[in-house]
């Protein structure tokens, strides 16, 4: 193979090289593009279901609280979709955090609305298959970013099932929020 023959295979891969660059920075700019309209409609939708004081709060502060309807206790709900649940007291200190979410590829707004919802309509059975840890370690960690849309740690599932809540099943404990079986994984 001659030195001129090598440098036009050369220059070809990397024409090549340079387009394909070129396509996957165009996939990602479609990925981002509507991963950022899902985000804005889940945030839309749950400023929908906030109430005035509730949204005022959340577009102050990017979190909110709720009154768990068993129990009367405060938590407040972070933006962000992993250990973002927090039993706080009335001087707004943290006691409890917790960790509960749907399963699924959920934006943070779905994600907290449908913690919103479990707290005020059945908190004892969401917080029975929630997972529960120290505000030590939340303190330890909270210079984590809460925006980022990770998967990683403890999730539920969500599966179709009977109604009815706090009943144990093959995968155990679940409850069922709106026909949907939610389970602790």
């Amino acid at each position: 193979m001659s030195l001129r023959s090598l440098l036009t295979a050369l220059r070809r891969f990397g024409a090549s090289l340079a387009e394909c660059i070129l396509e996957v920075q165009a996939a990602h700019e479609r990925y981002r593009a509507r991963f950022n309209a899902r985000e804005a409609r889940g945030v839309n939708l749950l400023r929908e279901w906030l109430s005035p004081e509730q949204r005022a709060q959340f577009d102050a502060q990017r979190y909110f609280d709720v009154v768990g309807c068993d129990s009367g206790k405060r938590y407040r709900i972070h933006y962000g979709v992993i250990t973002n649940v927090h039993e706080i007291d009335d001087h707004d200190r943290l006691l409890v955090a917790w960790c509960f979410l749907p399963e699924g590829p959920l934006v943070a707004g779905d994600v907290m609305l449908a913690q919103k919802i479990a707290l005020e309509t059945y908190e004892h059975a969401a917080l029975a298959v929630a997972n529960r840890f120290s505000t030590a370690l939340y303190r330890r960690t909270c210079h984590l970013n809460f925006e980022r849309n990770t998967r990683s740690g403890l999730t539920m599932s969500v599966h179709r099932g009977e109604t009815g809540s706090g009943v144990s099943g093959p995968r155990g404990p679940f409850l069922t929020l709106g026909g949907q079986r939610v389970v602790a994984k």
